[in-house]
């Protein structure tokens, strides 16, 4: 028995933003994924962002969420990267 898909907005910020040349998009995803599937996703399209991964922290709804919470349809999904001063 196969399960719906998700859809879910993403906003984005600073390099992802430049790397996208957007400030949100919306995925449909697989049933019960993690949030940090999306990171995984976005830098397989976007190599330049592999270098993120590791330090980018992950918003849902408003609410800092660990990288293993499981993503619910319209969720609103904020990525956010270490910010450097200047």
């Amino acid at each position: 028995m196969s399960h719906p898909s998700i859809t879910v907005t993403v906003k984005l910020f600073a390099a992802y933003q430049e790397a996208y040349g957007l400030s949100e998009m919306t995925l449909e995803l697989p049933y019960e994924t993690p949030v940090s599937q999306i990171l995984q996703r976005l830098s397989m399209d976007r190599p330049e962002l592999e270098k993120w991964r590791d330090r980018t922290r992950f918003g849902i709804n408003l609410e800092f969420a660990t990288p293993e919470t499981i993503l619910q349809n319209g969720d609103e999904v904020v990525l956010i990267p270490p910010v450097s001063g200047g």
